[in-house]
């Protein structure tokens, strides 16, 4: 009885491991960037995260050769009525058949200390790390938008 019993769990188990699982579909585009306007050490990035797939996702983190660090980063109005910037505890959720778009004054990317100069018309290489579709590297034009 036990054999019969464990034979029908292996088999339910290896059904089960045979089903397709959800996978997200991420497809970035429009990626530009720009230099910080206040800090001069620093830059930003933009762009429309799409996820055609089936199951969200998750942007984690980015790096870039062009920075010391690149971190994830939110606008907020602060209580006194200026715009002040927060650095994100958690990774940006990009829903299933979704998209999530990192703009000016919301949402974005933040290269932290430039290694080098954000000239307009410059090619800056981004590489951004998603909880399941792992790496994506693009290119960002540096614009003054």
């Amino acid at each position: 009885m036990k054999l019969r019993f464990l034979a029908i769990l292996l088999i339910v188990a290896l059904l089960a491991s045979c089903a397709p699982q959800a996978k997200s579909d991420i497809s970035v585009e429009g990626v530009w960037g720009r230099p910080s306007p206040k800090y001069p050490t620093s830059g930003a990035f933009y762009m429309l995260i799409k996820n055609s797939g089936d199951a969200p996702d998750k942007l984690v983190s980015g790096s870039s050769p062009s920075c010391e660090s690149v971190e994830l980063h939110e606008m907020v109005m602060k209580d006194d009525g200026t715009m002040g910037m927060n650095l994100l505890e958690n990774p940006i959720d990009i829903p299933a058949g979704g998209q999530v778009e990192l703009k000016v004054g919301d949402l974005h990317a933040m290269c932290i200390m430039k290694k080098d100069d954000f000239q307009i018309g410059a090619k800056v290489e981004l590489t951004l790390n998603f909880e399941k579709a792992g790496e994506k590297t693009v290119t960002a034009e540096i614009m003054d938008k």
